[in-house]
């Protein structure tokens, strides 16, 4: 006899996390999230911080650059640069990929 399990969830497409909840979601301070945001590196800093609200592209994007400090021991800085290159190749594979040419 099988088992069969179903999962439930929300969109993050459809729900905007908070300061706070993003932060929770990455397991850090809301002080590294408020120091990449303040950097340009994650969110939209020409909004008040009380309005800040982050997408699930903000919450992968701030997982990764986590990943990347942490793991690497690189600084903010360093962090985001790799980030956008890496961010970068993708999108230019992915038109590559349009175009049907190999990448």
């Amino acid at each position: 006899m099988q088992r069969h399990d179903s999962l439930s969830g929300v969109l993050l497409d459809d729900t905007a996390l908070t300061l706070d909840e993003l932060a929770c979601a990455c397991n850090v301070e809301p002080s590294w999230v408020v120091r990449h945001v303040e950097a340009g590196v994650l969110g939209d800093v020409t909004v008040e911080v009380t309005e800040w609200r982050f997408r699930s592209n903000d919450l992968a994007r701030a997982r990764r650059l986590l990943h990347l400090e942490r793991d690497f021991d690189a600084n903010e800085e360093l962090a985001a640069l790799v980030l956008d290159l890496a961010d970068e190749i993708r999108r230019l594979r992915g038109r590559l990929h349009a175009l049907g040419l190999k990448s």
